[in-house]
C-alpha cells in the first residue's frame, strides 16, 4: 500500500510529512489501478483462516489470480482493457509467478 500512498493514487503522504494531501498527478486519471496486498494477512489485508496465514510463493500467487479473477467476475466491465501487471519489492518474485 506504500506505492498506492507515496507513488501513485489520489492522495499522497510526501517524505517526512504527517498529513494527507492530493496527488496532482495521480494514475488514476489515466487508467484503472487495482491494487493487492498480499500475502494474506499482511498490512491492511486479511485472512479467512489462520491457516491462510501459512503461504508460500506458489500460494500467494493462486491467491492473487483467484482474486483478479474474483475481481473481473465482479466488474466484468473491465474485461476488455489491456491488463498489466507490476510490483514492487518482492513484487519481483509475486509478479512472475501470477503472470505465468
Amino acid at each position: 500500500m506504500l506505492g498506492m500512498m507515496q507513488e501513485l493514487g489520489p492522495i499522497v503522504i510526501d517524505d517526512g510529512q504527517d498529513y494527507l494531501k492530493t496527488n496532482p498527478h495521480p494514475w488514476n486519471t489515466r487508467a484503472n489501478v487495482l491494487f493487492i496486498e498480499s500475502p494474506a494477512g499482511v498490512g491492511w489485508s486479511v485472512a479467512g483462516t489462520k491457516a491462510d496465514l501459512s503461504t508460500n510463493d506458489m500460494v500467494q500467487s493462486q491467491d492473487a489470480v483467484n482474486a483478479l479473477r474474483d475481481w473481473f467476475t465482479k466488474y466484468p466491465e473491465y474485461l476488455s482493457n489491456d491488463l498489466f501487471v507490476s510490483g514492487e519489492s518482492y513484487g519481483g518474485i509475486y509478479v512472475p509467478y501470477l503472470a505465468w
